[in-house]
């Protein structure tokens, strides 16, 4: 088997501000694909609340899934371009399928998860069990 030399643009000549280019512009192409959403989770003496920010998405386009305690909340935000002749110079918003799950506590009732989808915001509500609450008990 013959070597053969690799003829590859030498790292000498080019200028370092083209390398630091090309590997941030590599990064950001890589992290458009992809769309985490924020979310915002709290608790209330009888429920816990779960805020998602999904700007630019409709209801139809999103799941919401509570399998063994499990919450899954996914879906896919895509970008389509429908103007013809326009270019863009500078895209930040995020887009792509995003999935987040989160183990819920066994106090819940999983029959009671409600979720209502306004203005980018996704607020889903899930009651804890009366049953399974913590109760404090009094001392005699």
């Amino acid at each position: 088997m013959a070597l053969m030399k690799f003829n590859s643009p030498s790292t000498h000549d080019r200028r370092f501000s083209d390398i630091m280019d090309e590997f941030f512009n590599e990064a950001i192409a890589t992290r458009r694909r992809t769309f985490v959403p924020s979310i915002d989770v709290s608790e209330t003496d009888n429920q816990y609340q779960i805020d998602v920010e999904i700007p630019g998405m409709n209801k139809d386009d999103i799941n919401l899934n509570v399998e063994n305690n499990m919450l899954t909340i996914s879906g896919e935000r895509t970008f389509e371009q429908e103007e013809d002749g326009k270019q863009y110079h500078k895209k930040e918003n995020r887009y792509g399928s995003f999935s987040r799950s989160f183990r819920l506590p066994e106090n819940i009732d999983s029959e009671s998860v409600d979720a209502n989808y306004e203005n980018g915001l996704l607020h889903i509500t899930v009651d804890k069990s009366e049953e399974k609450v913590k109760k404090k008990i009094e001392i005699k």
